[in-house]
């Protein structure tokens, strides 16, 4: 009976078979079929003792393609993925910081969560890292509320006059936003 089973994704000619022509037009995602339940699921790697940086990749990917098809998660979802998320910080993956940057941005934050992750972007925007840095105050402008503002303005203001062209355009950029 599998070896009848025909893939319902192909394309297909009347006589069932697929037309090797017709396989050229039609394109294949390879985020089909993904569902927020499963990666909600796959979220709890994001928990284990030895992070898989890659894995952990591949779960951010699919959420983030999740939000931008509109996906909608819960109150309670969303808080469990955030607060998943920024355990990543811990990890040194330059690829993998890059995508909890993009989840923090793309998933904001309650305003009870915004202190929490704001400490983590602070101590990111006084490493040695410019890529760090620079990312950390782009995903500061995008979340911070007016009353932690004056908290970060130093920082900010550090950032505008900084030696790396990188940070210096974050800020000012962010800032104009």
């Amino acid at each position: 009976m599998a070896s009848n089973a025909q893939d319902h994704h192909a394309p297909l000619r009347m006589d069932g078979k697929k037309d090797e022509d017709d396989e050229e037009d039609f394109e294949y995602s390879p985020f089909h079929g993904i569902e927020k339940g499963a990666v909600l699921q796959e979220a709890r790697i994001f928990h284990a003792p030895q992070i898989d940086a890659r894995k952990c990749q591949q779960v951010i990917t699919r959420f983030l393609y999740l939000l931008s098809q509109g996906e909608t998660f819960t109150k309670n979802e969303a808080t469990e993925v955030f607060f998943s998320i920024t355990k990543l910080f811990q990890n040194n993956d330059p690829g993998l910081r890059r995508l909890v940057y993009l989840m923090i941005k793309e998933l904001p934050p309650d305003s009870d969560e915004v202190i929490i992750v704001t400490n983590m972007l602070m101590k990111d925007m006084t490493s040695n890292n410019d890529l760090y840095k620079s990312n950390s105050i782009r995903v500061l402008f995008r979340i911070l509320d007016s009353s932690l503002l004056a908290q970060v303005e130093r920082y900010f203001k550090q950032a505008i006059v900084d030696k790396a062209p990188v940070v210096a355009s974050a800020a000012l950029v962010s800032g104009l936003q």
